[in-house]
């Protein structure tokens, strides 16, 4: 039995309030994210900022087991033919920059035209370091925004003679590394560029416009901003939330008075969803989009999309346990012993059904795709559930080119055999290209 909706009361007169099943939400939502269908954006450099623009903002995180990027795999995912050049022209290229890396929830890559509503990150975390780390080591500091300023951007590499250690976030780190963290969570000096996991820092005004940088905007303003940034990544948000989505949105009553207010000047549209005990909100200019997930699309067979473990739409993993009836864990920081399934494992997107998972590995020395596991849900048959096969050899063809990998293995224990099997008499099959996508 469904748990009974617990509706936040606002004015009873409000036209816009809206009642929807779970399916009706559920298809909602991947059209909302740009994966239904999957892939589907023009194969240009451009595509990344109608991502970012829909999403408000994509997560940032180093490691490449799979082969890409957190953020790379969130936009392959919805972006044909998506090559990371495209993201970091937009992030790094000199004298074009539309996508800067700040922290929003977590280090995000962010529109640089938004920067503005972004500065409170910046001076609450100069009032914390201020009288900590960047007084302990004034004289580092000084020495890196010095030197930066003389030679351009540079890496921790560039100050060995500052090499002790001290604590830091996680644990002990050299001196130069941490004052360079915390010289840009104050927003003193900004990532300029990357070379694999290597940061190469910049002072800020060298790589933000002076009227950017000039601009200032109300305490309100940014935490709206700040919150609105939330409900474009998530797309059915509640006031409150795991602590991660609404962390730097204010406290628990200046969210619900600034939703309260979005609500009332037509911004967010209060949904009770099926099941869901609190009042969701969407935004009102995504009104088309769920009328049109009103019923179910007809014609083409669902596509797969495999979705990387930072992807906005498994932010609320609540709202994913809810909807999609599938409980998702990143067990990159999980013991070995205790992981379910692998250490990357991204979950298998069929239609609006989130009906499995699959640990690719890209193995450089051989330019292989190494699927080291593959999972599916209870009920779900992967061998016979109509369309799968096809849309499945589909998203990893486009995932092997996407990583630049020649081949793919699967493991040899079931359902990997069977899977390589039909997989491989499928793709020998010159009908496969005409069947529709």
């Amino acid at each position: 039995m469904p748990e009974p909706v617990r509706i936040v009361r606002y004015d009873q007169a409000m036209p816009d309030f809206r009642a929807i099943s779970a399916d009706h939400a559920r298809r909602f939502l991947v059209r909302r994210h740009l994966l239904d269908p999957p892939r589907s954006l023009p194969a240009e450099p451009e595509s990344v900022l109608s991502v970012v623009g829909r999403l408000g903002s994509l997560q940032f995180d180093p490691l490449e087991v799979p082969g890409a990027r957190n953020h790379d795999l969130v936009l392959h995912a919805r972006i044909e033919g998506y090559q990371r050049a495209w993201c970091d022209r937009w992030l790094y290229g000199p004298g074009d920059r539309r996508l800067i890396e700040l922290y929003n929830k977590s280090l995000n890559i962010l529109p640089i035209s938004e920067l503005p509503h972004y500065r409170i990150a910046w001076e609450r975390s100069a009032n914390y370091y201020s009288g900590r780390i960047l007084r302990e080591q004034s004289a580092v500091a000084e020495a890196v925004v010095e030197r930066i300023g003389t030679d351009g951007a540079l890496s921790t590499a560039a100050f060995r003679d500052h090499n002790h250690p001290i604590d830091w976030w996680w644990a002990p780190t050299s001196a130069a590394r941490a004052v360079m963290e915390a010289l840009f969570v104050v927003g003193r000096l900004g990532i300029a560029r990357r070379d694999g996991s290597r940061r190469y820092y910049d002072l800020i005004e060298r790589l933000v416009p002076a009227k950017l940088l000039e601009q200032r905007e109300l305490e309100e303003t940014q935490l709206r901003h700040r919150l609105l940034s939330r409900h474009r990544g998530l797309g059915l948000m509640a006031v409150g939330g795991p602590s991660e989505l609404i962390t730097d949105t204010g406290s628990a009553a200046e969210r619900a008075r600034i939703t309260a207010a979005l609500v009332s000047d037509g911004t967010l549209v209060p949904v009770a969803v099926e099941g869901l005990r609190e009042t969701r909100h969407l935004l009102a200019d995504e009104l088309p989009i769920l009328e049109a997930a009103a019923s179910p699309a007809g014609g083409a067979s669902p596509s797969v999309s495999f979705v990387a473990p930072l992807d906005p739409l498994l932010w609320d993993r609540r709202l994913t346990r809810s909807l999609f009836a599938f409980d998702y864990i990143w067990e990159v920081y999980t013991p070995q012993r205790k992981r379910r399934y692998g250490y990357y494992v991204l979950p298998i997107l069929f239609g609006d059904r989130l009906v499995g998972r699959i640990e690719p590995r890209y193995e450089r020395a051989e330019t292989a795709l190494r699927i080291l596991g593959v999972w599916f849900e209870e009920k779900f048959e992967p061998m016979t559930e109509p369309g799968f096969l096809v849309a499945l050899s589909r998203a990893l063809t486009a995932y092997r080119v996407f990583v630049g990998a020649r081949r793919v293995t699967w493991p040899r224990t079931r359902p990997g055999r069977d899977l390589a099997g039909a997989l491989r008499r499928l793709e020998s099959d010159p009908g496969l290209a005409s069947l529709p996508a």
